[in-house]
């Protein structure tokens, strides 16, 4: 072992200084991607566990219903989760994260921006869940649940993982109203995320009589477009 060693590294003195770091990258790329069964069995847990609080809420979703849907034994939540209240933290934080993250990820971007500019694309990144399926649906009907039924594991996760989004929402507006105290600043960036917030939240609803609002990618489009004139009215007439 030893001696195969010393060739190991013979071999690598003999090459560029980046030979190693590029084998170093491959075989950590590779060693990542092998995923254990316990990383597998966490991972069905979570998808189980998503659809179903999507069905049908926080309540109505039992520990057994999880299991038989997940293929797995209660032990296995348990051991991954601690429980049903751990395992419904961990659905609600990759939902708020999926809703937030990407804008986040953006955020210097739209700082750079005029300030009309970066409303728009705030609004657009608002109104993006309209055109998605499945998963992100889905994170949409838990905190439609959490909307009629709120339950403490959300207000606390809230309390944990809101504080960047809102924090991103509050510096936006301060462009536009740079002299307001906190207080103000954060009802404006309320008001603001709201004026997406019902469209996505009541999407479903919306599609259907009476309104039969059409939420395809033109549609959108022009929701957007309307959405961030009327902010900048607002936000101008407050300035």
């Amino acid at each position: 072992m030893a001696g195969g060693t010393r060739s190991i590294c013979k071999k690598f003195a003999l090459l560029p200084p980046n030979a190693y770091l590029e084998f170093k990258r491959e075989f950590e790329k590779r060693a990542w991607g092998m995923t254990r069964p316990s990383e597998v069995t966490r991972d069905r847990i979570l998808k189980a566990a998503e659809r179903l609080f999507a069905e049908r809420g926080y309540e109505a979703t039992s520990v057994r219903a999880i299991v038989a849907k997940a293929r797995v034994n209660q032990a296995a939540i348990n051991y991954h989760f601690a429980g049903k209240d751990g395992l419904y933290r961990e659905v609600l934080r990759a939902a708020f994260r999926a809703l937030t993250e990407q804008q986040l990820s953006h955020a210097r971007e739209m700082e750079a921006m005029p300030r009309e500019q970066a409303l728009g694309e705030f609004v657009r990144y608002q109104l993006r869940p309209l055109l998605a399926r499945d998963e992100l649906s889905r994170h949409i009907r838990i905190f439609n649940w959490e909307a009629v039924r709120p339950t403490a594991v959300y207000r606390k996760l809230v309390s944990e993982e809101a504080a960047p989004f809102v924090g991103y929402a509050v510096n936006l507006v301060r462009r536009f109203l740079p002299d307001a105290d906190g207080p103000t600043l954060i009802i404006a960036a309320i008001w603001l995320v709201g004026q997406c917030t019902i469209f996505v939240r009541n999407r479903e609803q919306l599609a259907g009589p009476p309104t039969s609002v059409q939420f395809d990618e033109a549609a959108i489009g022009q929701l957007a477009e309307l959405v961030t004139v009327w902010a900048l009215a607002g936000l101008a007439h407050q300035s």
